[in-house]
């Protein structure tokens, strides 16, 4: 039986937000600018939709820690070394809204669908853009971006959508999986192009996750695939692979010097911290150690570090919070082995392992770019368990081709 639309699914603003979603995938590695427009445009939508009763305030249960790091954000930002500037970068908190509106504006699966080869259209149009600039205008050991204006940004996106492209791959049976594959297989040329360790690391981590819930076995592909890339790449590319173990690479002394700096800020700010978007105000202090080419970076490069020092200790322990209870709710949506919903979860998972792992070097929860699509990668699972659950309880609707 064809799946037969409710009234409100007739309604233009439950129509378009699905399809600005999408669209924001589209664009997710193309344009940032893009992608904040549409963000904006579906953010008021969902709003006016929730005023017009029209949509439910309705999310996943992760959602409240999310909620309770925005008000301790909003809390930091009031008692802030410099509240203006905590309470315009507070403005960012909103962008949490994109899971509510993920969970309960798409309305089938088809939406999901839809969404995710927005997503995969994306990384192949990047990826291409990456090899292109590599072969005919990069100059030697330059850092590729892509269509992002830092390298960072690039090399955080391609992560997660490798997180999701390896997960299709490995776990579905369908056809369409190879297409998966080809993606997965640019995006990871892309990003070794980027030179962003952080990223590698992550990416290894999460790696090992989605190849020891597939197969166990699997995981020795690992350290193949590893030793492949040292064979293949060209020398940039090995020597910054190298330096991740060297204490005497200078970017990792400079981390050492985030680090011991980021403690000293805790130990002076302990309960609210500076105040969101001040520490690289405060580190300027002589008394923090840092040298004058470190002080000239925004932020600490590790997630840990950088939210309690800015926003407090006790911000920090619900973001872990936050990170812990997400991977433990995904893990139990593997428990009943659905073939549509354990792709996506276990690729959820391992996005937040890759998050989490690349976190440790870089401050990338701050990347607006990178934590909305975190975010739509952490909800979507929860998104099809509910539309599943809506199908059963009500027969009419269901859609047999899903």
């Amino acid at each position: 039986m064809k799946f037969l639309p409710s009234r409100k699914e007739h309604n233009l603003l439950t129509f378009f937000i699905p399809v600005l979603l999408s669209l924001c995938l589209l664009f997710s590695l193309i344009s940032i600018s893009a992608v904040q427009i549409l963000i904006s445009l579906s953010l008021i939508l969902y709003l006016v939709s929730l005023f017009q009763k029209k949509q439910k305030f309705a999310f996943p249960s992760f959602f409240w820690l999310l909620i309770v790091y925005a008000f301790f954000s909003l809390l930091s930002s009031f008692f802030s070394v410099n509240p203006e500037i905590s309470l315009k970068d507070s403005r960012e908190l909103l962008l949490f809204l994109f899971v509510p509106m993920i969970y309960t504006c798409f309305q089938k699966k088809e939406d999901i669908v839809r969404a995710n080869y927005a997503l995969l259209a994306s990384a192949y149009l990047s990826s291409l853009k990456s090899l292109f600039y590599y072969f005919f205008k990069a100059l030697p050991g330059e850092r590729i971006t892509g269509f992002m204006g830092h390298y960072m940004t690039q090399a955080g996106l391609l992560l997660l959508f490798s997180c999701l492209a390896l997960s299709i791959f490995v776990f579905s049976h369908k056809k369409i999986k190879f297409l998966w594959a080809g993606g997965l297989l640019l995006a990871l040329v892309a990003l070794s192009l980027t030179l962003t360790r952080s990223a590698w690391v992550g990416l290894v981590a999460a790696a090992f996750l989605i190849l020891l819930l597939y197969k166990p076995l699997t995981l020795v592909a690992i350290p193949l695939m590893i030793g492949i890339f040292f064979l293949v790449s060209p020398r940039p590319l090995k020597q910054r692979a190298f330096s991740i173990f060297s204490l005497k690479n200078h970017t990792n002394q400079q981390r050492i010097e985030y680090i011991r700096a980021g403690i000293q800020i805790i130990k002076d700010f302990p309960y609210f911290g500076t105040g969101p978007d001040t520490v690289e105000m405060v580190f300027q202090n002589p008394k923090y150690g840092l040298s004058e080419e470190s002080k000239r970076n925004v932020h600490l490069h590790n997630n840990i570090i950088q939210i309690a020092a800015e926003r407090g200790i006790q911000t920090l322990l619900i973001w872990l919070t936050f990170i812990t209870w997400t991977f433990i709710s995904l893990a139990r949506l593997l428990h009943n082995k659905d073939p549509s919903i354990y792709p996506i979860a276990v690729a959820a998972m391992a996005a937040v392992v890759a998050l989490f792992t690349a976190g440790l070097f870089e401050y990338n929860f701050a990347d607006s770019e990178i934590t909305a699509l975190f975010l739509y990668l952490i909800t979507i699972p929860f998104t099809l368990s509910r539309i599943q659950k809506k199908d059963r309880s009500n027969p009419t609707f269901h859609d047999e081709r899903t």
